[in-house]
């Protein structure tokens, strides 16, 4: 599969992308730039990554930049041909190319091409067939740079900050031990973004701050189970007198 994507200004620079929120703008250049070769992308993990809410993805669906394709959103880019020429030789099939033509049978998909050395769909071009803009790109990087990586470093994941901000946001003084780098490894792994860890621990000291609730503010706890939960939250309200019913604990 292609490493790299481009996007086309007759598009980017229309009244009627300019005219969508910044917050919708950015998600279509973010499904762009994860997209596959036929301009496949599931939305809803790009979604979780940079904190754009399904309102953004309506918006592109609105406006017509977007197809959603099923409720996992699997999401095809409906200007994909134009933002991007894709080498029938390096061009690897969608692993939901036939999602996408049931769905939408009037799609112009490409046609992988065997190469003419081996006879073979690889999905990558020959040695001798790179593009002078991946040429350049290698030119400018120079003779000491580290080949390029078809797969991104993988993001560390921030044991300190999130327990930092823990400890700061409530005045105790937790550790980064094992027991909650478990906790927020499992969490991470589901998807959990920095920004979430911190409005779970927002959203639950706000509500237990200063009551019989708030020895339950620790790891164990807000990243727990209930994490989702806790991080959905809009309406928890603290009674008074220490009573806090309807709030699953």
């Amino acid at each position: 599969m292609a490493q790299r994507r481009m996007f086309s200004n007759r598009i980017t620079n229309s009244a009627r992308f300019i005219k969508m929120p910044l917050s919708s703008q950015a998600l279509y250049f973010h499904l762009g730039l994860h997209a596959d070769d036929d301009g496949v992308v599931e939305a809803f993990s790009i979604m979780r990554q940079t904190g754009a809410v399904e309102d953004d993805l309506r918006i592109l669906v609105a406006k017509g930049f977007v197809s959603v394709l099923n409720d996992d959103l699997v999401t095809y880019i409906t200007d994909w041909n134009e933002n991007n020429k894709i080498r029938a030789d390096r061009k690897v099939d969608s692993i939901y190319k036939d999602l996408l033509l049931k769905i939408m049978p009037t799609a112009e998909l490409k046609q992988p091409k065997p190469r003419a050395d081996t006879g073979k769909v690889t999905g990558r071009p020959m040695d001798n067939q790179w593009t002078a803009q991946v040429r350049l790109g290698k030119d400018r990087l120079g003779k000491d740079s580290k080949p390029l990586s078809s797969k991104p470093d993988p993001v560390p994941v921030p044991y300190g900050e999130i327990i930092s901000y823990l400890n700061e946001v409530t005045g105790k003084n937790f550790k980064n031990v094992e027991t909650h780098k478990k906790l927020i490894r499992a969490r991470w792994n589901e998807k959990a973004t920095l920004s979430d860890f911190k409005r779970v621990i927002d959203n639950k000291s706000s509500e237990w701050l200063g009551t019989d609730m708030a020895k339950y503010l620790q790891p164990s706890t807000l990243f727990g189970s209930k994490f989702d939960q806790y991080l959905n939250q809009t309406n928890a309200i603290k009674q008074k007198g220490g009573s806090y019913g309807g709030v699953e604990f």
